[in-house]
């Protein structure tokens, strides 16, 4: 009879879903927990209080904190005793433990020359700045980070507020890196493409911190809200290898909405990490204005190119005319 029972939990154990680590700093008791095809978090939301009402009392109580409109699946927080009964579940395809996620740089240095260098083929940052006409008109950019400052005088009325994933935040950038990167990406006097609109989605903190589940939910969001073909996703964040976020990067790819990360400033294999190394994601490494990749940009197979990333000027938080350089 014990080999039975020993047989049957092996089954079992096989059968279960994948519990899967990002190597990122756990956030303790907050899972991902992703279902597969043909479910949803409300159908499943049954299962989930009858798993929480059992095991209520054997630590945190088991909550849904947020629930996924593209991406079938939820975040929440779950005892291990729920965890492992989720695990269990025949509608859960995996789980994912939640981590910590974080800006990619904020390192002061040398005065702007990233424009001209984009517009050159040649390295001589002492050109213009030459761009086509069109500068993004009629397309939107949906930067996934600390917010935006809408009110920036250089955005001049382009940028827009879209969504806020930092629970009990302010609706703007409090931290200032996502006004630097849509300054980078739009600004009048900063921005590459001086015509293009501007959405902030807001999941880091004035820390630059946010969670996992709260990168994917702004992904999802923008999956859902954004118009393919005519939009394109910035996220220059990551954090560990997360199935989470790089499956949410898959979503945005098969919507034709192109997405464009930051390799990361660890000087690592930028494979290894989220969303640089996902697949069907544009990964871009940093180099310095003498064309150099970056003492402490990632680099390996997944980077595509190389753009200027060190001592860069652009729009900041305080007031409608700041600016500051940073890395």
């Amino acid at each position: 009879m014990k080999y039975t029972v020993i047989l049957a939990a092996v089954i079992a154990l096989a059968q279960a879903a994948p519990l899967i680590s990002n190597g990122g700093k756990a956030i303790a008791d907050s899972y991902i927990v992703v279902l597969k095809d043909g479910n949803t978090a409300d159908s499943f939301k049954t299962k989930f209080d009858d798993i929480a009402n059992r095991q209520n009392g054997r630590g945190r109580k088991p909550t849904i904190h947020r629930k996924y409109n593209i991406i079938a699946g939820f975040a929440a927080t779950v005892n291990p005793a729920a965890l492992k009964e989720i695990l269990a579940a025949e509608e859960v395809e995996y789980v994912e433990q939640d981590a910590i996620i974080t800006i990619k740089g904020s390192q002061t240095s040398a005065p702007s020359w990233g424009l001209p260098r984009v517009s050159q083929r040649d390295l001589n940052i002492t050109q213009p700045y030459l761009y086509n006409d069109a500068a993004g008109e009629g397309i939107t950019a949906y930067v996934v980070d600390t917010g935006v400052y809408i009110g920036h005088d250089d955005f001049e009325g382009r940028a827009s507020w879209g969504a806020n994933f930092i629970s009990g935040s302010k609706d703007t950038d409090e931290n200032g890196h996502g006004t630097h990167v849509a300054g980078i990406i739009g600004g009048t006097s900063y921005g590459v493409a001086k015509k293009v609109n501007l959405v902030g989605v807001k999941v880091l903190d004035a820390g630059g911190s946010g969670s996992t589940s709260g990168v994917v939910a702004g992904m999802d969001w923008v999956t859902q809200n954004a118009t393919p073909g005519k939009s394109v996703v910035n996220m220059s964040l990551g954090g560990g290898k997360s199935k989470a976020v790089d499956d949410a990067a898959q979503r945005l790819f098969r919507a034709n909405i192109p997405l464009i990360v930051a390799a990361g400033n660890s000087a690592t294999d930028a494979c290894n990490g989220s969303p640089s190394g996902a697949a069907n994601t544009f990964t871009v490494g940093s180099s310095d204005k003498n064309d150099r990749p970056a003492s402490s940009t990632s680099y390996g197979t997944c980077v595509e190119i190389f753009g200027p990333g060190v001592g860069i000027t652009s729009a900041w938080i305080g007031s409608p005319s700041a600016s500051k350089t940073i890395s």
